[in-house]
């Protein structure tokens, strides 16, 4: 499964209003709460954030990937939120302003190593991270990663 398959501007937050980390993963998820592939929104929130507690899932430069795989879902999923404040994650002591929720069925284990393996690559370029921070529009933001993803 590919980026540019999941992301759909609809599912982009282009400015968070939570500053804080449960919040701020709860504001992205929820765009996802009226989303056929979520059969449990609060349990898919929850798998989220015990993921969370196990291990902080800031990559630096900016970036969370809050993930789970969770049978709370029954395809993958993907939502985005930007925020120009930032979002505190306490447990790493750091600030994200591009928050990537992802989740995905337990059977897809290897699309969902891809996925999350495609998001830390691209997000690695200074370059792309700052054309998304820029970006006016959710389908702008949607074209930067597509366009980035087919170029890996």
């Amino acid at each position: 499964m590919r980026l540019l398959d999941l992301l759909k501007p609809h599912l982009i937050s282009m400015e968070l209003v939570e500053t804080k980390r449960t919040s701020g993963i709860r504001e992205v998820a929820s765009l996802l709460k009226s989303d056929p592939r979520v059969k449990d929104f609060e349990k898919f929130y929850q798998d989220i954030l015990s993921r969370e507690r196990e291990e902080a899932t800031c990559l630096g430069f900016d970036v969370a990937l809050p993930h789970a795989r969770t049978e709370s879902v029954t395809d993958m999923v993907l939502a985005v939120g930007r925020s120009t404040k930032g979002v505190f994650f306490e447990n790493s002591n750091q600030t994200a302003k591009l928050l990537f929720v992802v989740g995905t069925p337990k059977r897809m284990a290897t699309d969902y190593l891809r996925l999350v393996g495609t998001i830390a690559r691209l997000l690695k370029s200074e370059a792309i991270r700052s054309s998304l921070l820029s970006a006016q529009t959710a389908e702008e933001f949607a074209e930067i990663l597509s366009a980035a993803e087919l170029k890996l």
